[in-house]
């Protein structure tokens, strides 16, 4: 499938995707990726920089007549997200990703597909080893570890580009040109618990939330997708008030990027006390079940007997674990007031893992205002501090503010529609862009992005439609042409 992958139109920027699908590239483990962009640029004999925290920089000349257009910056980067469906047996560190043609889409065998940000990463590929393509000169920038703290943007030093432009190409809907975009911060609570002898005479079960889309936790948290870790708490929570289970582990979600697909759990419950739980258990599985059907047609809960552990956790922080967890806060915070149906401010709870007198809750918290996400982080912070948690907060980066006067903006939007003869949606995004962080240290560059049509980033269901490839491909080929000159 591989091979006929590599047949699709534009076949250059298809083949160095699969290139590119050939390699592991997990965040925080780049080393392999980076060296192959270097290799790649070698083979072109381009001048290369790998900066001092991994970024590569790829170096282009304009191409004859485009001397005196502005220099530009071609911007994506080089992780994946790495999730795969729980049967399926598969090692991101070692493999490349098993691809598929499902009529107008391209998609993965039960993981993610890479196409976030690896289409953008072959499309700047391709035009770098073109010898026909029209462009200024042009810098490609492919950064590192965007997906979990944003480090390579991060560390780019000021004064290693000299572009006035900046084109980053890591947006997912191929008729946006996109302006905007939420700034972020990682908000982590941690803390211990003591762990007591099982009771005698009770049975154990695990319980499995499994079935949910998951998605990208800035792109799709207004949607309304379930939330296993919430689910979960729900499930729990309600147990615990009709007979007084007691929890051994929790395991629900994993990256922070990701809205969580799965959840599992294991607790006991007092022997007589079996089929009431079974039964409230069931009626609440259905209720729920009802409540997700249009969202969530393929949510499945089960319950299934389990080997009795020696150990459970004490049931004074079980309950204020419960209360703690379903009072934090998870989805939409503020929507914008300025720009219609754009989330300002939200919060994923991302990770919850519980065992062995230990419990971590791991949260993304995002906004595109600055004292918003102040606002939200001090709400979660207090809820988790009231629960007995010692809160982090790390990994924050800044918003992309609009600039609706943006001359890239103009020629963009007017290349779209001559070429597809309609307007462009012009957007800012809830997802969190490298261009803030870009702009800190490059505040003159002038910056849009754009790409092509992914669903599911962030989930085994991620897919690329691939005509709006083909539709990406011819949009940013126009606006390569149509690069103003510089200024006089």
């Amino acid at each position: 499938m591989k091979n006929s992958i590599r047949t699709l139109q534009p076949q250059s920027l298809w083949n160095h995707f699969s290139d590119l699908n050939a390699v592991p590239r997990p965040s925080k483990k780049e080393d392999r990726i980076i060296s192959f962009m270097v290799d790649f640029a070698k083979n072109l004999n381009l001048e290369t920089i790998v900066d001092e925290v991994g970024n590569v920089i790829i170096k282009k000349p304009a191409t004859k007549g485009f001397e005196n257009k502005k220099p530009i910056v071609m911007q994506s980067h080089l992780d994946m997200v790495h999730q795969k469906n729980s049967e399926i047996v598969f090692d991101f560190d070692s493999q490349g990703i098993n691809m598929l043609i499902d009529g107008d889409w391209v998609t993965a065998d039960g993981t993610t597909l890479g196409a976030d940000n690896g289409l953008g990463v072959a499309a700047i590929m391709a035009v770098l080893s073109s010898n026909t393509i029209e462009h200024p000169t042009i810098e490609a920038l492919f950064t590192i570890d965007e997906e979990t703290g944003m480090t390579g943007a991060m560390g780019l030093k000021g004064g290693i580009l000299s572009g006035e432009i900046l084109l980053n190409l890591d947006t997912e809907e191929d008729d946006e040109i996109d302006i905007g975009c939420a700034g972020g911060i990682d908000v982590t609570a941690e803390r211990s618990y003591q762990e007591e002898t099982t009771p005698s005479k009770t049975i154990a079960f695990e319980i499995k939330v499994k079935g949910l889309q998951g998605g990208h936790s800035g792109m799709d948290i207004h949607k309304g997708f379930g939330n296993a870790n919430k689910i979960m708490n729900r499930v729990l929570y309600h147990s615990n008030a009709l007979v007084k289970i007691r929890i051994v582990k929790i395991n629900g979600g994993n990256l922070r990027n990701a809205i969580p697909r799965e959840s599992f759990s294991t607790v006991v419950v007092d022997e007589n006390k079996k089929e009431k739980f079974l039964f409230e258990l069931n009626n609440l599985i259905e209720l729920i079940k009802e409540e997700f059907k249009t969202l969530e047609p393929n949510l499945v809960i089960d319950v299934i007997n389990s080997k009795v552990p020696k150990k459970v956790m004490n049931l004074e922080t079980q309950n204020i674990f419960l209360k703690s967890i379903y009072a934090t806060l998870n989805g939409v915070y503020r929507m914008s007031p300025d720009i219609p149906n754009l989330v300002e401010t939200s919060n994923n709870i991302a990770k919850i893992s519980l065992g062995d007198g230990k419990i971590y809750v791991g949260c993304l918290t995002r906004s595109s205002s600055e004292s918003s996400k102040t606002d939200l982080t001090n709400a979660l912070s207090s809820c988790f501090e009231l629960a007995g948690f010692k809160v982090e907060l790390s990994g924050s980066y800044p918003g992309w503010q609009p600039n609706v006067n943006s001359e890239i903006l103009k020629v963009s939007t007017n290349v779209y529609e001559n070429l597809f003869g309609e307007k462009a949606k012009v957007e800012a995004c809830h997802a969190g862009l490298e261009c803030g962080i870009l702009g800190q240290n490059y505040p003159l560059m002038d910056m849009i992005s754009f790409g092509p049509t992914i669903k599911g980033a962030h989930s085994p269901d991620e897919r690329v439609s691939i005509s709006s490839v083909q539709k990406f491909w011819k949009l940013l080929l126009q606006i390569l042409k149509n690069i103003p000159e510089r200024n006089s």
